[in-house]
């Protein structure tokens, strides 16, 4: 007999059915047994009875919370006293004939039935492949699956291919510490895990593919917080010959349509046309005193959501002593507000290439970026540029921020080389899909719709993560761990 999914047992009163899943709850009254069993699809109500037969009755009696069986039974209506609202399959139950006990279970060392917010975190993320049993996690790891599918559906109908990048790169100075990998093979030499694919969505443009998306996986060893991981996913977006416009109208349509589709509970809040809001970086930050402001007119409602993007960002932040050992100023440099490969323009809209060469060399710190940020009811979601695609301007860029040329080319070489066989304008952004979801299932961190995240301190306590390595190991990498003192 194929197996029976138990969301389809409510279609089959009289029919036979073959179940497997997990014990959630068990009760005795009396002489009936009635388990609640669980599988990825539902709950349903199963009885034992003594008429059942003394082998699968003796069977029964044993069962406890987390044992994995196999049940045959006869999908019976409960009488009207009995049904169960709160389940979609509260109106049937299953009548056992058979049962086997596929797995037993420890006592699990805290409640699964419950949304465990009550649990210690620590404790949850020790056992988490437990945690994941949690009706409000499956729930949250499920719509994740939709979003994530309706983003792919949607860019493929819009002309988008989904490449994939590689996850061994170069280190490069992009804003926060790399994840280093050793390479063994080339001793003393170094991978580095990508903070975000940034230069290789830019070399996909050069190659000619104009519209590119990836789910992709990005790291970053930066301090955690309630919304943030050392490791992450975002939806790349990469366009070829497009302005600002362009970009952020094709995520307010993806967007708006997801969450209609996906979440019609929720209510959008949209500026007066119907859009989402644009506003300057500067407008923001005289207003809200934040450049990521919660727009929602009611702060307490969790079914309102408040997207906007902020243009018009600084090109450069001043950073006091914070410089590379080559870096020409004593005091302090130019840092990058987005990253470096975003494109520059001048305060009143110009992006002449010899009015920013200028610029950059005289007051950079005027420019202004073709830079922006996609924000939701007060988290900074996503951010995106327009990319520099002239290699002479980018070179500026770069030792604008210090950088000695030598250094510059080192470092980005292999952009210059690409460039100089010709790049169309293009531009791009990433969206996060961890701090999305977040928001979307009114969670209160993003490690609650990740299946396996770090602690607060990038740590993973199931797998006892990060570990040392033994000498081999450390000997065949070429590398030697010195004491902390």
């Amino acid at each position: 007999m194929p197996r029976t999914w138990i969301s389809e047992i409510s279609g089959k009163v009289g029919e036979k059915v073959e179940l497997f899943g997990w014990v959630a709850v068990r009760r005795d009254h009396g002489k009936i047994i009635f388990i609640d069993l669980r599988d990825r699809s539902g709950v349903a109500q199963v009885v034992f009875s003594p008429s059942t037969g003394a082998d699968v009755y003796e069977k029964a009696k044993k069962l406890r919370c987390e044992w994995v069986v196999k049940i045959g039974g006869v999908v019976r209506e409960r009488p009207e006293a009995m049904k169960n609202s709160a389940i979609t399959t509260g109106s049937v139950e299953i009548g056992a004939v058979s049962l086997e006990i596929l797995s037993e279970a420890k006592t699990p060392p805290f409640e699964i039935g419950t949304d465990g917010y009550e649990v210690g975190e620590d404790v949850r993320l020790s056992y988490r492949y437990l945690d994941l049993r949690r009706k409000r996690l499956a729930k949250n790891l499920v719509q994740r699956n939709r979003v994530i599918k309706f983003f792919r559906d949607f860019l493929e109908q819009e002309g988008f291919i989904e490449i994939e990048t590689p996850i061994l790169t170069k280190s490069t100075p992009e804003g926060a510490r790399d994840y280093v990998v050793p390479s063994r093979l080339q001793a003393g030499s170094f991978f580095a895990l990508p903070q975000s694919p940034q230069q290789y969505k830019q070399l996909l443009m050069v190659a000619g593919f104009e519209r590119y998306f990836q789910i992709a996986r990005c790291f970053r060893d930066e301090d955690t917080r309630g919304d943030r991981q050392p490791e992450f996913t975002q939806l790349d977006i990469e366009m070829s010959f497009v302005n600002e416009n362009d970009v952020l109208d094709l995520v307010e349509r993806l967007y708006c349509a997801m969450v209609r589709q996906l979440y019609p509970g929720k209510k959008l809040t949209l500026d007066a046309n119907g859009k989402i809001p644009r506003m300057t970086y500067a407008q923001v930050m005289a207003q809200y005193k934040t450049d990521k402001p919660d727009l929602r007119r009611d702060k307490n409602d969790p079914n309102e959501l408040a997207f906007l993007f902020v243009v018009d960002f600084p090109m450069f932040e001043w950073k006091e002593k914070e410089r590379p050992a080559s870096a020409k100023a004593s005091a302090g440099r130019w840092d990058a507000v987005h990253h470096p490969f975003t494109a520059p323009k001048c305060a009143d809209g110009s992006t002449d290439k010899e009015k920013i060469l200028e610029m950059l060399h005289k007051d950079a710190g005027t420019l202004l970026a073709q830079q922006y940020d996609f924000v939701l009811n007060g988290y900074e979601i996503g951010g995106g540029s327009i990319r520099t695609h002239d290699a002479q301007v980018l070179k500026k860029v770069f030792e604008t921020m210090g950088n000695e040329p030598e250094d510059v080319e080192k470092k980005f070489g292999h952009m210059f080389e690409a460039f100089s066989y010709g790049v169309p304008p293009h531009g791009g952004i990433a969206p996060g899909i961890d701090r999305l979801i977040m928001v979307l299932e009114n969670e209160p961190n993003i490690r609650e719709v990740i299946a396996f995240p770090k602690t607060g301190d990038g740590r993973d306590l199931m797998m006892h993560a990060p570990s040392g390595l033994d000498k081999e190991q450390l000997g065949e990498l070429h590398i030697q761990v010195k004491d902390k003192k």
